[in-house]
């Protein structure tokens, strides 16, 4: 297997065919893994059902300590037990467009990981309120100032790994929540793993509501810090 992408997901019944439809069809030698936390509306019994006529196409189901940190750090370990070389990581709700996935991959042969990034030349973010882009802006100078990376987009949800770069310290990972974007942040330069960032614009969800509140993403910057005084 080259390519498998690895989406956490809760609720996202209204989404979740569309967006495996798109990653499918994106053009790479690719498949899906998701990771889902037992949805009440029922997600992972339409993928368990599309996984029956489509071999590329996986489900891991999560009953036990749910949360997207765990949740990811799951989907990592599985993708990598399957044997792909190369990990996505991304969003089932549509915000991240699977049309990027063959530029991930081309960019990747020459570094160790690529991140979506809405403020790179080119990038866009015009879907989200002017709150959720000032405490955005916020995070990004913060992770600057506590962890010293350089990274433009520290708060995308949206990559590619190569395998050998996330065995390197997968075994660390230890967030219960969307605090694990950082903390793969902080790995990826603790271990001085290249990173390369590519354009792309946020698009807004396709369906619901999203799961992720403003202020939730203020009380994780507490934790960039504890990370970083632990680590000393």
């Amino acid at each position: 297997m080259d390519t498998i992408a690895m989406l956490p997901t809760y609720n996202e019944a209204e989404n979740i065919k569309q967006v495996i439809d798109e990653i499918l069809n994106c053009g790479l030698d690719i498949e899906v893994l998701v990771v889902d936390d037992m949805s009440p509306d029922g997600t992972y019994k339409i993928v368990e059902s599309l996984s029956k006529s489509n071999p590329k196409i996986h489900l891991l189901l999560r009953k036990e300590k749910k949360g997207r940190g765990y949740a990811g750090i799951e989907g990592f370990k599985k993708a990598v037990e399957m044997g792909a070389q190369y990990i996505v990581e991304m969003d089932a709700d549509g915000s991240h467009n699977p049309k990027y996935l063959p530029i991930f991959r081309k960019e990747i042969e020459n570094c160790g990981a690529v991140i979506g990034s809405r403020y790179v030349k080119g990038g866009k973010d015009e879907s989200r309120t002017l709150l959720r882009k000032t405490i955005s802006a916020f995070s990004r100078i913060y992770l600057a100032l506590v962890m010293g990376v350089k990274i433009k987009d520290p708060t995308s949800g949206f990559r590619m790994y190569k395998k050998q770069t996330l065995e390197k310290f997968l075994d660390k990972l230890k967030a219960s929540d969307p605090f694990i974007v950082a903390e793969v942040v902080y790995y990826l330069k603790k271990f001085k793993c290249q990173v390369k960032e590519c354009p792309i614009e946020f698009m807004p969800r396709i369906a619901g509501s999203s799961k992720l509140r403003p202020f939730t993403l203020v009380k994780y910057l507490f934790k960039v810090l504890k990370l970083r005084i632990v680590n000393l």
